[in-house]
């Protein structure tokens, strides 16, 4: 998952980074209202952890202008003010979930998690295709009922083909799951995991489409 987190509070925030990467995850962490606008404005993200009490204004309104503007992004609001109505307040105003600080970090990625299986229409915890299964809250991976070992970024390359199996997914796509934007690309990283994943769950199951990405195969027999 490609998450954005609006966040002022550097320490949260670096912890958020590192506590959520463990999960598979990729982050990028902005720390104001106008940042975070202009980052929804110019990059898709699967889900938004969104601080209410901002230096330069209130997350609800931005949460707010994003629903007015057709943005379906799953939204995760994360206050200190959690009291009953601040909470209605916050799930009346668009937000798809509400958690008070402080919070247990793997609270708060489950129910990432769960906001990001809504918005694809999916209920199962898990995805599976043509004998593959990913456990997103375990990092856990296996072929016809045998586990595989993959890294943080093969995995995610895995999940992003296998949530939308016989689509085409172009490389672009796949290295903004893989590098936030203080990370440096490395060249061909994309088709180097490609490789490797070949490798683990089977050649015939990811297809090339020159020119346009990859996408795992519909019926890969």
């Amino acid at each position: 998952m490609r998450i954005l987190v609006v966040e002022d509070d550097p320490v949260l925030s670096d912890g958020l980074r590192a506590g959520l990467g463990l999960f598979g995850a990729t982050l990028d962490v902005v720390s104001n209202c106008a940042d975070g606008r202009a980052a929804v404005a110019s990059s898709e993200f699967d889900a938004l952890v969104l601080d209410l009490m901002l230096p330069d204004g209130s997350g609800l309104d931005l949460l707010m202008e994003m629903r007015a503007d057709g943005d379906r992004t799953p939204v995760l609001l994360l206050s200190a003010q959690d009291e009953t109505a601040d909470r209605v307040k916050g799930l009346d105003a668009g937000a798809d979930d509400y958690l008070g600080k402080p919070f247990d970090l793997d609270e708060l990625a489950a129910r990432v998690r769960a906001i990001g299986r809504r918005q694809t229409g999916r209920a199962s915890p898990f995805l599976s295709h043509d004998g593959i299964v990913l456990d997103p809250a375990q990092m856990a991976a296996s072929v016809s009922g045998e586990q595989i070992r993959l890294s943080r970024r093969e995995f995610a390359i895995l999940a992003a083909l296998m949530r939308r199996p016989g689509a085409v997914i172009s490389k672009d796509d796949l290295e903004a799951r893989l590098y936030g934007w203080q990370e440096e690309i490395e060249s061909n990283t994309v088709e180097v995991h490609v490789h490797k994943l070949r490798a683990k769950i089977g050649k015939h199951r990811i297809e090339t489409v020159r020119g346009l990405g990859y996408r795992m195969k519909l019926d890969a027999a």
